[in-house]
């Protein structure tokens, strides 16, 4: 019953962990799937869950149902119930409990579940069991409500979007087993898809912005500031500090090399007022400029957990402005124009050609000798060892609008952010807490999300983040399967903590042992245990053609030199 009233209050998904005392709740949803209510996905672990629920909710933009046993198996959705809730991804988690009278007595698998993830989550109800008496069509209404309380709470209807919570007491006997006939099937006409969209509504006043009188504004767009950010940039006349994950690395006012241009004089020093939009993770030099005392800023607030507010930190008096939207009146001259130009111009000569390419026209040429020295220029190029910046750019190139790319937080989103060329593309990674926790299992969410669709959901990984959701790859044989490509970029270790500044004052062998958590798993072995494709991609020619290897399951190791 509360799974319908949640179907018919827009949610799509329900992800289900195993468990004794859920099953009443599994077995419904099964049951409604049968009936076209939703569709079931059943993941093996509760962590891997929360995750996978996630990269629903990223890409539909409506919230997941996450249901779960009691104990540690509520406990295990912490992580993500984290990230969604400083990211502001909604969620919808329900988890099964014992009823009242076995709670504080030692009950098996028992322990104080509402509450249990503090002010993560808006919204919490402790459902209590009916008892053998309860008339179960007169609960119908409260649960109709309490299923559009939770979705709406989710969504964002009143305040940001993310997760909620509530905890199902069952009493013995837990279930027995539903017909077909005992579920009603939801039409397409009893859905509230519009009532579950994912919705931002701070309440926060809407900016009024005129571009400046002497050129001085940049726009920062930080993680899922969302396509607007370019083109408040463009209507502002203003540089377009774009992250990789913001959803507008792209348009004529981007500069890929923001954070150089940030540390110059010339650049950086002349700012006089920043609109951020987003949430920005990737820099220092970001908060740095929110920070000057000689910069207005005017922070548009994300839909996660705290308006981004660096300046509040080091100055409490700063006259930071958040604000719910910004909109941009007037016109731009040529003197903004003049401004945007000066930084993309120098952010292209920051970046350069890249690596040298065999010269196209060699190939063609009269001369034999030019030709073979194409020839020799080509082979040498497909037999190099592949590096980050090498990495990044071939994911980056073989990725299309209709495909999703998710990044995990490694060196190598870093990376990807301070070269990559502008391109319109879904790119999520799970900067709400900036973790490595969860990354390939969030992208499996998203590839169910478009499944039928052409598009690859292609994850991008150092070699920790891969090894720290390893269960992500192991799943039912009853459950669908998606294209997903997994590219592990392997360097041994957590290069990540090389750039802290204690490495220059520490033993060498202490900050491998204790930061770079050197290893040596065999990749191979692992992921083909677990039933995946594998591919090792040693060399730049390796790694273009297995990019668009048509496995629909794969991980790509690529071995990484400095």
């Amino acid at each position: 019953m509360l799974l319908q009233e949640f179907a018919r209050a827009g949610v799509t998904d329900v992800v289900v962990s195993p468990g004794s005392r859920s099953q009443a709740l599994a077995l419904a949803a099964v049951a409604l799937e049968r009936a076209g209510g939703t569709t079931v996905h059943v993941r093996l672990d509760e962590r891997t869950a929360g995750f996978f629920a996630l990269g629903l909710a990223v890409e539909t933009g409506r919230p997941a149902v996450v249901v779960t046993t009691s104990g540690t198996a509520v406990a295990n959705l912490h992580p993500a119930v984290l990230e969604a809730h400083h990211s502001g991804v909604p969620m919808i988690v329900v988890s099964a409990d014992r009823p009242d009278e076995l709670r504080g007595i030692g009950s098996n698998q028992t322990t104080v579940q509402p509450g249990i993830f503090g002010p993560a989550v808006s919204f919490v109800r402790d459902v209590q069991a009916p008892s053998a008496q309860t008339d179960v069509d007169a609960l119908r209404p409260s649960a109709r409500e309490l299923a559009r309380q939770a979705v709406a709470a989710a969504s964002g209807h009143a305040g940001s979007p993310g997760p909620v919570h509530l905890n199902v007491a069952f009493r013995e006997p837990l279930s027995a087993g539903l017909s077909d006939e005992a579920v009603a099937p939801i039409d397409d006409a009893d859905r509230d898809l519009a009532f579950a969209d994912r919705r931002r509504n701070t309440g926060l006043p809407v900016a009024e912005l005129a571009p400046d009188d002497e050129p001085a504004t940049v726009v920062i767009a930080g993680h899922d500031a969302g396509e607007d950010a370019e083109r408040v940039a463009w209507e502002l006349g203003a540089p377009l500090l774009a992250e990789v994950s913001s959803g507008a690395h792209f348009g004529r006012n981007l500069v890929v090399a923001y954070r150089d241009l940030l540390r110059d004089p010339r650049f950086g020093g002349a700012v006089r007022r920043a609109v951020a939009l987003g949430h920005p993770t990737l820099s220092r030099e970001v908060p740095a400029l929110l920070q000057r005392a000689d910069v207005e800023t005017i922070v548009v607030r994300a839909p996660g957990a705290d308006a981004y507010d660096p300046a509040r930190a080091s100055r409490p008096d700063a006259a930071t402005t958040v604000v719910g939207d910004v909109r941009v009146t007037g016109r731009t001259t040529p003197a903004h124009r003049a401004w945007v130009g000066r930084w993309v111009a120098a952010s292209r000569t920051l970046l350069g050609d890249g690596d040298a390419a065999p010269d196209l026209g060699a190939k063609r040429s009269s001369d034999r000798a030019e030709r073979n020295r194409f020839l020799r220029d080509e082979v040498a190029l497909r037999r190099r060892p592949v590096d980050r910046g090498m990495l990044v750019d071939a994911v980056w190139g073989a990725t299309w609008p209709h495909d999703r790319l998710v990044l995990g937080a490694s060196q190598l989103i870093r990376v990807a952010d301070s070269r990559v060329a502008g391109k319109k593309l879904r790119v999520h990674a799970n900067r709400g807490l900036a973790g490595i926790d969860g990354t390939v299992s969030t992208a499996l969410g998203i590839a169910a999300a478009i499944a039928g669709s052409p598009g690859t959901t292609r994850v991008l990984v150092g070699d920790l983040t891969f090894l720290h959701d390893l269960g992500a790859f192991v799943t039912g044989t009853r459950e669908r399967t998606h294209r997903v490509q997994v590219v592990v970029g392997n360097d041994g270790g957590g290069a990540i903590f090389r750039g802290l500044e204690v490495a220059a004052t520490t033993r060498p062998e202490d900050m491998e042992r204790m930061m770079s958590t050197p290893q040596q798993v065999d990749v191979e072995r692992v992921v083909t245990g677990l039933g995946w494709e594998y591919r090792r991609a040693a060399t730049w020619g390796d790694l273009e053609s297995v990019l668009t290897d048509p496995a629909e399951r794969l991980v790509v190791e690529v071995p990484l030199v400095d």
